[in-house]
């Protein structure tokens, strides 16, 4: 029962954290610093995969793989947003 606890507060954890990085970015600077978000979500899907990784319950691999296709998704649409931001400024 405490490693499921321990999985679903670092589930939590991980959610709230990238909530409230990329909800901080302001408008002007969202190109710029789209790397570091993306970087952040990265390190969610990291910490899902290990999660997943040494889950031992059922429920807690549920979560784990749900952290890392929510991680996963984040991850590409950001690099998505950014690629497309970034050829809006290329010339030609």
């Amino acid at each position: 029962m405490s490693e499921m606890l321990i999985g679903l507060y670092v589930f939590v954890l991980a959610t709230l954290a990238g909530k409230e990085v990329i909800s901080k970015v302001p408008p002007t600077l969202h190109t710029p610093l789209m790397s570091g978000a993306n970087a952040i979500s990265g390190i969610a899907v990291i910490g899902a995969l290990i999660v997943t990784g040494v889950a031992e319950t059922p429920v807690v691999r549920w979560l784990g793989a749900a952290g890392i296709v929510m991680a996963t998704i984040n991850v590409v649409g950001g690099f998505m947003v950014t690629d497309r931001m970034l050829r809006m400024f290329k010339k030609g």
